[in-house]
């Protein structure tokens, strides 16, 4: 979609070419932004020009790019968990092309229950990496980070710089469910396990971890149940619950 608001598009080159000025904002994928009016905004800062390597294996991390397109995300050094990557991508009901252009941070920023990037990420207990407008750097759990449906802990002048993924994660053990009320359908429940966590995203508004020791008192506590046009929320309830259980059998076999 054609935005006929923006008159002016800025190249980022560095940390000061991220202060915003009135009516600005932030470009990476653009899949989202493209997608449906945004008539507030007169003008983009590219953030794809900053150079940010799609990925670096760091001490203790896989630091995943916030400019990195899901589909760079995939071809990821994830180890063990490069089929949680691939099926928590496909739940989005991404296409090729969305793939191609859609970017792990605008993923994150836009904290839609579905997401695929959160579903991965705080399943295997990742951190974002944001950029503050003094010049410093904070970091947050993803289970944190993404606080209901489209809304986050960002705080003004804040930019996604990466999402940092513990090496260690990627070799425990792991199991992946999801349901749809359409065999082809967006995911309407998504729930991974990993080690001795289980994470449910898609069903809730938020991601919500729980403990495969605690599973039905964590089930029972869980009070952000979405409900949308891909599921409501007590059938929701319902199915997460039956593919945890299914989820807690395979980690503990």
């Amino acid at each position: 979609m054609d935005l006929h608001t923006v008159t002016s598009h800025r190249l980022a080159r560095g940390r000061e070419d991220l202060a915003l000025g009135p009516g600005e904002a932030l470009l990476a994928g653009g899949s989202w932004l493209f997608s449906e009016p945004q008539p507030e905004v007169s003008g983009l800062v590219d953030l794809t020009t900053l150079g940010w390597p799609d990925w670096e294996e760091l001490p203790g991390v896989l630091r995943i790019g916030a400019t990195c397109t899901v589909l760079r995300a995939l071809g990821a050094p994830w180890g063990a968990a490069d089929a949680l990557a691939r099926a928590s991508a496909d739940s989005f009901l991404m296409s090729w092309k969305v793939q191609h252009v859609a970017t792990v941070g605008g993923n994150l920023a836009l904290a839609l229950p579905a997401g695929a990037m959160i579903s991965l990420t705080a399943a295997l207990g990742g951190a974002v990496v944001i950029w503050t407008p003094d010049g410093g750097e904070r970091e947050e759990p993803v289970v944190d980070f993404v606080t209901g449906a489209g809304t986050t802990t960002l705080g003004p002048g804040e930019v996604i710089r990466a999402v940092d993924v513990p090496t260690a994660s990627l070799s425990l053990p792991s199991a992946f469910r999801r349901t749809a009320l359409t065999p082809l359908g967006r995911a309407a429940a998504v729930v991974i396990g990993c080690g001795r966590r289980i994470t449910v995203t898609a069903a809730t508004t938020r991601p919500v971890v729980l403990d495969v020791d605690d599973l039905d008192d964590g089930l029972a506590a869980v009070d952000c149940w979405y409900d949308d046009p891909h599921g409501p929320a007590d059938w929701r309830a319902h199915v997460t619950g039956l593919l945890a259980h299914e989820v807690r059998a395979e980690l503990l076999s």
